[in-house]
C-alpha cells in the first residue's frame, strides 16, 4: 500500500525517477551473499557471516561491511576483482522484483527521465542490467566510480541531475535503504522508500522519506 508523507512539497512536476537497483530493481541477495562467501574462501579469509543479517547490509560498500563485521582483507583489491568474477557466475539466483519491466517502460511510455544510482561498480552494473535487459530503460545509469563518493552523498544524484538537466526539486529517488534516502535529502530530491527490499518498515519509516511503497508497481500512483 502506498503510504504519503509529503510536507509542503508537490510531486505534479515529477520529470526524473531515479532508481537504486539492489533490492530495488532486482533481488540479488543470494548472488551476493554466495558471491561473498565464495570469494573470502577463495582468498583464505576468515569470517562467520549470517545470511540474513548479512542482507540486512546490502547497500554499503563493502569496506563499511567488513568492518562491521571485523572481517580483515588484506588486498581489497583482490577481493573486488575475485568477487565479480564470482558474481557473474551466481546471476542465476538473482531475478527482477515483479512489474519492473512494466514500470520502466510505463515511465518511459510517460516521457520520464529515468536514472539508475548504485554503489556496485560501473563495468558491474552495466553487465547486470543488460543480463537483465533493463539497459535501454535508463538515459544515465551511476555506478559506482573512482573520485565519487557514493551514497548517502547528494554528489552522485546531483551529477545525474546535470547531466539530464532534470531539477533535483523536480526528481525522485526511489530505494530500499536509509543510504537511498538519505542520499535524495542530501541531495534536495523527493525520496520514496520500498518496504519489500533489504531494510525493514521501521527503518524507513525512521528515516522520513516522502513515500513508502510496498510494490514497485505503486511508484506509478505517485
Amino acid at each position: 500500500m502506498l503510504q504519503k508523507k509529503l510536507k509542503n512539497k508537490s510531486t505534479q512536476d515529477i520529470i526524473h525517477y531515479c532508481f537504486d537497483m539492489d533490492g530495488t530493481l532486482i533481488d540479488s541477495s543470494k548472488t551476493i551473499f554466495n558471491s561473498t562467501l565464495i570469494t573470502l574462501d577463495k582468498l583464505g579469509i576468515k569470517h562467520n557471516l549470517d545470511e540474513k543479517d548479512f542482507a540486512s547490509k546490502i547497500g554499503q560498500h563493502f569496506r563499511e561491511i567488513f568492518d562491521a563485521y571485523n572481517i580483515k582483507v588484506p588486498d581489497f583489491d583482490e577481493y573486488i576483482d575475485s568477487y565479480k568474477k564470482t558474481y557473474l557466475k551466481q546471476m542465476e539466483h538473482s531475478a527482477l522484483y515483479p512489474g519492473v519491466t512494466e514500470v520502466l517502460q510505463e515511465l518511459k511510455n510517460k516521457g520520464m527521465l529515468v536514472s539508475l544510482l548504485t554503489t556496485k561498480a560501473q563495468d558491474q552494473t552495466e553487465i547486470i542490467l543488460d543480463y537483465f535487459n533493463l539497459t535501454e530503460f535508463f538515459d544515465f545509469v551511476m555506478g559506482r566510480r573512482d573520485g565519487i563518493p557514493h551514497k548517502p552523498s547528494p554528489e552522485p544524484l546531483i551529477i545525474i541531475c546535470k547531466y539530464l538537466n532534470a531539477d533535483i526539486e523536480k526528481t525522485i529517488m526511489v530505494g530500499d535503504t536509509e543510504l537511498d534516502i538519505q542520499c535524495g535529502k542530501n541531495a534536495g530530491s523527493l525520496t520514496c522508500g520500498v518496504e519489500y527490499g533489504y531494510r525493514s518498515k521501521e527503518l524507513l519509516e525512521y528515516e522520513q522519506p516522502d513515500y513508502i511503497i510496498s510494490s514497485i508497481k505503486e511508484i506509478l500512483a505517485i
